[in-house]
């Protein structure tokens, strides 16, 4: 499956009716809410919907700190 992070601003298949095809990710889960970057309108979606509307990643969001801390502690480096 697709990774989905919090922040991630992607580009949508179709364009929104304020003509902006940017949304950005505030709320993943079972459902994943994005806020159009145009209007600032609040969509929520299931994740499945969510990946196959999805045409790219934009800009991806941060990685989350416990994943930084899990591939820091594997190169051998301390926190």
């Amino acid at each position: 499956m697709d990774e989905i992070r919090l922040d991630d601003i992607v580009q949508m298949r179709k364009l929104h009716p304020c003509g902006s095809d940017q949304w950005k990710v505030i709320r993943i889960g079972a459902d994943v809410k994005i806020k159009c970057l145009g209007c600032g309108r609040i969509v929520m979606m299931d994740r499945s919907v969510f990946v196959k509307r999805r045409k790219k990643v934009l800009q991806p969001g941060p990685v989350p700190e416990a994943e930084t801390l899990k591939r820091m502690l594997n190169e051998g480096g301390t926190p």
